[in-house]
């Protein structure tokens, strides 16, 4: 039998769905006004902290917690508007390696200080260390949990205290 939620659950679940509805909206619209979606911006920021701007498309979708199919798409859109391009893997006939082009590191430096900023006015500069600290806690946790959910690469989190967690 399932345990339904009671009230203040529930209120806290539903609290928690707004707030990610409404930042994930705005930070949309922050994105879109310097040219990317939020899943351009995610994409490129993992590259942007990869050696020499490259992944294996397989380490890359592991990263963004993506299907290969729905990588493989917006990387092709991508890839058309010079953000990235795609190469096969020297030693595996299977494997992609995709690189981030100086059109899209510089796409990305210039939309980076908006996101930022925009970061910084609706979530940031609102919480008190101690509240920081309890979110993050949270969010490993919850987000190591969740991964027990849906298996497949890109398991481990990083903690707090900047140490992975294997879930």
């Amino acid at each position: 039998m399932v345990g339904w939620l009671n009230d203040e659950e529930q209120t806290t679940w539903q609290a928690y769905i707004l707030l990610r509805q409404r930042m994930d909206a705005a930070i949309t619209a922050g994105l879109a006004a310097d040219g990317l979606s939020m899943p351009d911006y995610e994409l490129l920021v993992s590259l942007s902290a990869a050696p020499d701007g490259c992944l294996r498309a397989k380490e890359l979708a592991a990263q963004v917690c993506w299907e290969k199919s729905r990588l493989s798409k917006h990387l092709a859109r991508m890839a058309s508007r010079g953000l990235v391009e795609r190469r096969p893997v020297a030693d595996d006939a299977r494997g992609v390696l995709v690189r981030l082009t100086p059109q899209g590191r510089a796409l990305l430096e210039r939309a980076a200080p908006h996101h930022v900023a925009l970061v910084r006015e609706m979530f940031i500069d609102d919480i008190t260390d101690e509240e920081a600290r309890a979110l993050r806690t949270l969010s490993v946790r919850v987000a190591g949990r969740s991964q027990r959910h849906r298996p497949g690469p890109g398991t481990e989190f990083a903690d707090p205290a900047g140490d992975a967690e294997a879930v």
